[in-house]
């Protein structure tokens, strides 16, 4: 799952999933890796709790916005 986690932290920070956008379904994202749906769910589950990734009930998962400063 490390590899997944960084992988996905990578995405992030080259813009493939820019702040404010959602990241594909858990489905997709199994497919895409070859991974199963709760490996995924540990891997998002992991970057919510980092504030990195954020749940929007009914709509998805999408990545935090950066603080302004």
């Amino acid at each position: 799952m490390d590899e997944l986690l960084d992988d996905l932290l990578s995405k992030i920070k080259d813009g493939t999933y820019p702040p404010g956008s959602q990241l594909p379904s858990g489905r997709a994202l199994a497919d895409s890796y070859d991974v199963s749906q709760s490996t995924i769910s540990r891997a998002v589950a992991r970057l919510r709790q980092q504030g990195v990734l954020v749940g929007r009930p009914g709509r998805g998962v999408f990545v935090a916005e950066l603080p302004r400063r």
